[in-house]
């Protein structure tokens, strides 16, 4: 597998990959995605948008997936430090409705691949985060769902500092629950 390193999680699909980083005085060098060592990862699949976001200190977004057009996600930090989390929501899984999180920063370099059928969010610890993110399908505005992010039947365990003001937006406070997208 080349320039990465690879780490499969408890959840099954769920990746996190560290990349081989070259450095010296000068700075470092890395390669950020390289179809070859992914394909021979599992991660073989074709990105046609890449997105990047800056949010504060404090910021929650999620849980946000597509309904109809289920995107893979390949995410990093480029600025900055999150709590990255993904949902299991494929029908039939043993693991549906379980979370699975982990801290992506610009100092660790790791990246985690979601594939499709997962709620995705993240909170932000440092005082910016810019985050940075491949898609393998485009975004279609009329077909979001979302997940509360507290969701008690989830029981995302988020590393929320109470000296921080918590941000989220109107839209990601009026998710439902779990047992609301298992009815429909």
């Amino acid at each position: 597998m080349g320039q990465i390193s690879l780490k499969t999680c408890e959840i099954e699909g769920l990746k996190i990959i560290e990349p081989k980083v070259f450095g010296d005085e000068r700075g470092y060098f890395m390669e950020t995605y390289n179809y070859k060592d992914y394909a021979a990862a599992g991660i073989n699949m074709e990105f046609v948008q890449d997105n990047q976001s800056m949010s504060k200190k404090g910021v929650l977004r999620g849980l946000h997936f597509q309904k109809n057009f289920p995107q893979d996600k390949l995410v990093r930090i480029i600025q900055g430090e999150v709590f990255d989390v993904a949902v299991d929501l494929r029908k039939g899984s043993k693991t549906f409705g379980k979370w699975y999180g982990v801290i992506l920063s610009a100092q660790n370099k790791k990246q985690f691949y979601i594939p499709k059928n997962f709620a995705h969010g993240f909170y932000v610890l440092s005082e910016i985060a810019e985050f940075a993110y491949k898609c393998t399908d485009f975004y279609h505005p009329d077909d979001e769902g979302g997940l509360a992010w507290d969701d008690p039947d989830i029981g995302i365990d988020w590393p929320l500092d109470d000296k921080v003001e918590l941000i989220i937006s109107e839209k990601d406070r009026n998710w439902g629950g779990i047992k609301q997208l298992k009815l429909n």
